[in-house]
């Protein structure tokens, strides 16, 4: 049987340009591709880490903005070895934190959440 595991997380933007801006300058991902999707109408963006061709992250421009709210992304999570050099890092950044520090789980976790310029949750995730 294959392996199963999560191939993307899909976005719906509003403004595709500054939210790949966000998620090349500040999450660290890289731009893969661009396309417009074959209906004409959706722009896609596909963002990942560490120059692979897997897709972790698709931004999607052009969808309904009335999409209701169980539509919404709450969060993803970005898997780091060191999640104190990555808190470290968007300090230096003018990423919005929703956590003032590094959360730790009972059993060893670690994580703290940014906000996304779409109002989604990242989560920088260390286990």
């Amino acid at each position: 049987m294959a392996q199963k595991r999560i191939d993307h997380v899909g976005i719906i933007v509003r403004d595709i340009e500054k939210t790949i801006r966000f998620y090349t300058t500040i999450v660290g991902l890289e731009l893969k591709q661009r396309v417009t999707h074959t209906n004409g109408i959706f722009q896609l963006a596909f963002l990942g880490f560490n120059g692979q061709d897997e897709t972790e992250v698709e931004l999607i421009q052009g969808y309904s903005d009335q999409l209701p709210s169980e539509g919404t992304v709450h969060h993803f999570a970005i898997h780091v070895e060191d999640v104190e050099a990555e808190f470290q890092r968007l300090k230096g950044t003018d990423a919005p934190f929703l956590d003032e520090q590094i959360t730790t789980l009972p059993n060893g976790y670690r994580y703290f959440f940014i906000s996304g310029p779409e109002s989604e949750w990242i989560e920088f995730f260390q286990r």
